[in-house]
């Protein structure tokens, strides 16, 4: 089974968030053509966390005019989607069961799997190689677990975004930049391991690479500071 699924019409680029920007394209030659991104779902459930993310991806690949496939989702978890990911229910992301191979629209010869072990890292040039770019969803890990080496059975070519560690938003955000936009690794400006005030007195540093926005601050889905804050207050109440 396969779920469509797009951004929401009530999303307005430019409005001001507390940790959202709104990234400018460019128009290249390379960012003319369609491209596809794939994160293969790993966990056994969509979580709030994964939730923001996904449809983050979902948005902004539909302003690029680029397919989002979600993957390798259990039949169960892809008829029970959230709520708040079911109401983007069209173009352009796709829910499915199958596993990328499977897909019809992915040629195995034009794919990049995006793995931190790869030994060549992600470059505008690639743009000409690849037509569709593979995540395991659980870059976001911390401490990191080598999960993509689920994915690395399907042979793909692989490159890597960097050494630090990415949340998935920001890995197919990134990859989205450097292939469409033709913008190096080493020029997209970062917010690394960024400290996020919760109130006066609390803050939390977060163990992730981030892409850094015009004032500084770390380009997260919206939504994702407020949840951020909830999980906190719920890990300070497991103390009492």
């Amino acid at each position: 089974m396969i779920l469509q699924v797009c951004n929401r019409t009530e999303y307005i680029p430019g409005i001001a968030h507390p940790f959202l920007i709104m990234l400018p394209t460019t128009s290249t030659p390379a960012a003319g053509k369609k491209r596809i991104y794939v994160v293969e779902h790993m966990e056994p459930e969509i979580g709030a966390w994964s939730t923001l993310e996904y449809i983050a991806i979902s948005t902004e690949s539909a302003a690029s005019g680029s397919d989002f496939y979600l993957t390798s989702v259990p039949p169960s978890l892809a008829e029970d989607l959230p709520e708040s990911l079911r109401r983007y229910i069209d173009a352009p992301l796709k829910v499915t069961s199958r596993e990328v191979t499977q897909l019809p629209e992915i040629h195995a010869d034009r794919v990049c799997l995006l793995d931190p072990q790869a030994v060549e890292e992600l470059s505008p040039a690639d743009a000409d190689v690849f037509e569709a770019f593979v995540f395991g969803g659980i870059l976001g890990d911390d401490p990191p677990r080598d999960r993509t080496a689920e994915l690395r059975k399907y042979g793909y070519q692989g490159r890597q975004l960097g050494k630090i560690q990415m949340t998935t938003d920001t890995a197919v955000r990134v990859t989205r930049m450097v292939i469409e936009e033709q913008q190096p690794l080493a020029k997209i400006p970062y917010a690394d391991y960024p400290e996020l005030k919760l109130n006066k007195n609390e803050s939390t540093q977060m163990p992730f690479r981030y892409v850094k926005g015009k004032e500084g601050e770390p380009y997260m889905p919206e939504g994702m500071l407020e949840l951020i804050k909830e999980d906190a207050d719920k890990s300070f109440d497991d103390f009492f």
